[in-house]
């Protein structure tokens, strides 16, 4: 059952609330905290995270200027060696550790030699449920990472570097673990430089080490959700108020937050950054320059090194960075493209005020789950409030947090009071010209109809005979394809024309491909928007490190050679490409009006059904040229309404193919794969829904709409937020042609010529108006 969050509408925090959200993990790394992002320190420093595939692999990046052992393939700086699959991580001066997703055993690596395990011989075999890396050591609590039980005794181990800087060793410590702790059970553990602080199991902070003096947590007696360590200074947020408390050097904790609540933290060296339980925006305090940390964006997780941040945005889980001190300092990390995840992998249902991360957001057919085993979830905490500029438009559930929306979409009065519509002379100025404009053109258009039909009284056969006129010149528009597709001729572009961008010339055309001109992303990367020095727009496709590392140049030229081959007015074109520096950048046609997906289900305006039938005969025009017109075929293997975008006509172009032909003698049923994937787009168009949502029984799409289509009850899936046409004829005959499309025996499903013929007779015949 969700979460109804319409409870905490205040933005202000509700202490109660922490009552219900002992974590399940950490959502943030600095010194000694465990995430599924993390930060080693110092000179030789650099972030890794677990990226978000299912596999709970692990991407390493470091600096620009690093000399690390680093593949040259991506401009992120991507760490050549494996790494094995983990549950958690948290990082020490230029090392990092975790806790491996399969055996919950330890394991650490460095910038240097990182393909050593840097855990000592005696600890290698045990079991941990928690780790903590410091400065120059590592401690970790005894037990099962994936157990219920959350407490135990802890183990702490040293490394060093010799005397040239040059290897990094490990060895149990002794500085760090004595018999004055070894019978002690605890609940988490923080490391910073010379200290580590655990929560007893029954409440409380102790600290030890040759620092630890310097804290002063002797009183602390209350329990706490997330603690993290500085250099020398320790914050927690409390379990019981939500508050945070901070001990040790005051310098590095200067501006402490006393209004805003938080859910978890990070620590620089000597700085701390919350994520806000509000909002999810990020706020940080101490000795560093907060100018440079975005504004209304939600994270799910940060880490930070000791001059920089790196968070996982809430509404892609995509990565992004940024210098924690002044533009001076050196250069910072610029992390790949890879999507990470939000969270550690947890056994056991999610708790009130929590949601469980849905993959299916991510829009990735091939994913179930971010965790390696089923019955894992990533726990996030819902937030309450929208940052400002946005309205919540849709409260927390069981498997996805709230939503919000800006306020340029506010369109009736449950935003108003938000977004301040109403408390606005101005707007209201402004709503009252556009009811006045209204008005007067319902009253010309009544006036007009009666002219209209004062001239139709008078004059039939004049009417009768510019009404042959115009079916006539429809007919051809629509024979043409002038009208339905507002296509000019397209010139040649291969082989051999296709222009060569420069690497700079498109990172200038992006701003560097930052967040705000990304447009989306799909199997091969990411997409941006750019605006080339002659003022022409285009989307430029970048490929993730991925794909760089399992795509060859040879397999880059064979899927341009494929590209500059296709042409035509229901795809979107390749204008060009760049391959410098290790880069593999595609550049297309822009589509101004976006995808079918944002606006069946994104927010963006509603279609009305004309248009919905011209995108459907138009995207099967598209398959049908893939499919028929090209030798060999090409399959697109991915049809789904976000890779059906929309031009400034708002023509239908199929979108995000390549290296997918296929030269084997029988592709009938790669052909059919595609012709199911296209009825669900075809089931979406007519009913609104997603194809997969959970928030419905059954979620499936398929599973819920063919059988009222095979029942005669087509008319019960009609999108009921779309205003009826008419005449629902033409709907129901689309309702029919999905059924077929969507038919589990691939012989039964029509091609995509007859679909697209089918599709096309439906457009002609206008009775949807």
């Amino acid at each position: 059952m969700g979460i109804d969050c319409t409870l905490f509408k205040s933005s202000k925090f509700l202490p109660p609330l922490f009552v219900f959200l002992h974590l399940f993990f950490v959502s943030a790394s600095g010194f000694g905290s465990m995430a599924p992002i993390s930060a080693a320190f110092g000179p030789d420093g650099f972030f890794c995270a677990i990226d978000a595939s299912g596999k709970q692999e692990v991407i390493c990046w470091g600096k620009n200027s690093s000399s690390l052992s680093l593949s040259s393939s991506s401009s992120a700086s991507i760490f050549s060696v494996d790494i094995p699959a983990m549950a958690a991580l948290s990082g020490g001066e230029g090392f990092l550790c975790g806790i491996l997703a399969n055996t919950s055993q330890a394991y650490c690596w460095g910038s240097i030699n990182p393909g050593i395990d840097l855990v000592p011989l005696v600890f290698r075999t045990t079991a941990y449920s928690h780790i903590a890396a410091g400065k120059s050591h590592v401690c970790a609590i005894r037990g099962s990472y994936y157990s219920d039980s959350d407490s135990g005794p802890v183990d702490c181990w040293d490394i060093s570097r010799d005397s040239n800087n040059n290897t990094l060793s490990s060895k149990q410590s002794s500085l760090f673990y004595n018999q004055s702790i070894a019978s002690l059970v605890f609940k988490r553990v923080v490391s910073g430089e010379g200290f580590s602080c655990a929560e007893l199991r029954d409440g409380g902070i102790l600290c030890w080490g040759p620092n630890s003096t310097n804290l002063d947590v002797s009183n602390v007696s209350e329990n706490f959700i997330v603690l993290a360590a500085g250099s020398d200074a320790v914050c927690g947020i409390s379990e019981s108020s939500g508050e945070v408390k901070c001990w040790g050097n005051a310098d590095s904790f200067a501006g402490l937050p006393t209004s805003a609540g938080y859910v978890t933290l990070t620590a620089g060296a000597r700085h701390f950054c919350g994520i806000r339980f509000d909002t999810h925006e990020m706020n940080c305090w101490g000795s560093m320059n907060a100018s440079s940390i975005p504004k209304n964006t939600g994270f799910m997780a940060i880490a930070s090194s000791d001059r920089s941040i790196c968070g996982i945005r809430e509404d892609n889980l995509v990565l992004d960075c940024w210098f924690s001190h002044s533009p001076e300092a050196p250069p910072g990390y610029d992390p790949p493209l890879e999507l990470c995840s939000p969270g550690l992998c947890a056994p056991g249902p999610c708790r009130e005020g929590e949601f469980s991360f849905n993959a299916s957001i991510l829009n990735e057919p091939d994913l179930r789950s971010l965790c390696v085993r089923k019955d894992l979830n990533i726990c996030s905490r819902c937030g309450v409030n929208c940052s400002d500029g946005f309205f919540l438009s849709s409260p927390c559930t069981h498997n996805s947090d709230r939503i919000c929306t800006a306020c340029s979409l506010c369109q009736n009065s449950s935003c108003w009071d938000i977004c301040g519509v109403q408390s606005s002379p101005q707007t209201k100025q402004k709503h009252w010209h556009q009811l006045r404009s209204i008005l007067l053109i319902i009253g010309a258009s009544v006036a007009g109809l009666v002219l209209v039909l004062l001239g139709w009284c008078l004059h039939p056969r004049v009417i009768a005979s510019k009404k042959d006129a115009t079916k006539k010149q429809h007919k051809s528009e629509l024979e043409s394809g002038t009208e339905t597709d507002s296509c000019a001729p397209l010139a040649p572009l291969c082989p051999g024309i296709a222009q060569i961008f420069r690497l700079s010339e498109l990172k200038d055309a992006t701003n560097g491909f930052k967040e705000f001109n990304e447009l989306g992303r799909g199997r091969y990367g990411f997409v941006y928007k750019a605006v080339l020095a002659d003022g022409q727009q285009v989307a430029v496709k970048r490929a993730n490190a991925a794909t760089i590392i399992h795509t060859n140049s040879r397999d880059f030229e064979m899927e341009l050679d494929i590209l500059c081959k296709i042409r035509h007015c229901n795809i979107v074109n390749l204008l060009g490409y760049c391959s410098e520096m290790g880069e593999r950048l595609l550049v297309y046609e822009y589509m101004p009006h976006g995808t079918l997906y944002d606006h069946l289900h994104g927010g963006l305006s509603p279609l009305n059904w004309t248009l919905r039938l011209k995108i459907a005969m138009q995207a099967a025009r598209g398959l049908e040229y893939l499919h028929k017109e090209l030798m060999p075929p090409v399959v697109h293997r991915n049809v789904k309404t976000s890779n059906i975008l929309l031009d400034s006509h708002w023509g239908a172009r199929i979108a995000d193919f390549g290296l997918i032909t296929s030269n084997d003698d029988d592709i009938s049923g790669d052909l059919t794969s595609d012709v199911y994937d296209f009825g669900i787009v075809l089931l979406e168009i007519i009913s609104g829904r997603k194809a997969c949502d959970r928030d419905y029984t059954p979620s499936s799409i398929v599973e819920w709409a063919v059988p009222l289509i095979k029942q005669g009850k087509a008319a019960a899936i009609i999108d009921r937020y779309a205003a009826l046409p008419r005449n629902v004829e033409p709907l129901l005959k689309l309702a029919d042609i999905a059924e077929l499309a969507v038919r589990g025996n691939p012989s039964e499903r029509p091609m995509i010529s007859d679909i697209a013929s089918w599709l096309e007779q439906i457009v002609k015949d206008g009775l949807i108006l």
